[in-house]
């Protein structure tokens, strides 16, 4: 299974750019013609993912992912998708705050030998009207940051 071990430890790259706050190298990872759903809703086209981000990293302090990946699947030769669950550790703090929890898909494809996203979502991991699954998500990520 090389294929999911390429998968996570690209995953494992767009996560750390972020919290390097580094646009380039975060922006580099995805396929020009693919997508990227920010948080709040934002749909940036890959080629544009750099330029989407330099401002909000040099405009506002962000805060630092944990994660958990859940599943990560081949769906056809060279496709895979990766599934997770992440929170953020704001600037300055060493605890995941659970309104920022997030549930994240990544859709790879390789291409020429390289895999490349060409989808990116991450969403908002409200659990309406069901905390314990908050607790639930938020404790799970807590573990990851007594590693």
């Amino acid at each position: 299974m090389a294929e999911t071990k390429e998968v996570e430890a690209l995953y494992e790259e767009l996560l750390a750019a972020w919290n390097r706050r580094d646009a380039r190298a975060y922006a580099a990872l995805f396929d020009p013609s693919g997508a990227l759903v920010g948080f709040d809703g934002s749909q940036v086209q890959g080629a544009d993912v750099e330029d989407h981000l330099t401002p909000i990293f040099a405009d506002h302090p962000t805060a630092s992912y944990v994660w958990k990946v859940r599943e990560i699947r081949p769906l056809a030769q060279d496709v895979v998708l990766l599934r997770a669950i992440v929170g953020m550790v704001p600037p300055g703090q060493d605890d995941v705050n659970p309104a920022a929890n997030a549930v994240q898909s990544l859709l790879v494809q390789r291409e020429s030998g390289a895999w490349r996203i060409v989808l990116f979502q991450n969403t908002p991991a409200q659990y309406h009207g069901r905390p314990e699954l908050t607790d639930q998500h938020t404790a799970e990520l807590r573990q990851t940051l007594r590693r």
